[in-house]
């Protein structure tokens, strides 16, 4: 009985081990996160631009959000695969953002916080 219950948890364990290697967001799920945060945050622009200025700002990252991405995101990226889970580390505007990709989704480790308030100081 013993090593029925071992042999279960080491077949519970590879098989959480693969889902995971296999959910394992890529370099392209992370553009795709970093476009779907740019246009909540410009949804939630505050309303210190005029309303003609930041329809203009919303509008033309709304049209040119993934080009903005890719020509600026992609470049400043690095990913850590790690089999498991990645690492992602930014640098932009004298900022480095470091997120951890893990089952599909983004964990922020640092920068994010510093990384919107230089972009909301740029927007207005």
């Amino acid at each position: 009985m013993n090593s029925l219950v071992r042999l279960s948890v080491l077949v519970i364990v590879l098989a959480g081990a693969v889902g995971l290697a296999w959910s394992n967001p890529t370099m392209d799920d992370y553009l795709q996160f970093v476009e779907h945060e740019l246009h909540r945050a410009l949804d939630r622009m505050e309303q210190r631009a005029s309303s003609g200025e930041r329809q203009l700002i919303q509008g033309l990252v709304r049209s040119q959000g993934k080009n903005l991405i890719e020509g600026m995101v992609r470049p400043a990226t690095v990913r850590k695969n790690w089999g498991l889970l990645s690492r992602y580390e930014t640098h932009l505007l004298d900022t480095t953002v470091v997120m951890l990709g893990i089952g599909g989704r983004f964990i922020p480790i640092s920068g994010v916080e510093e990384a919107k308030a230089k972009l909301k100081k740029m927007a207005f």
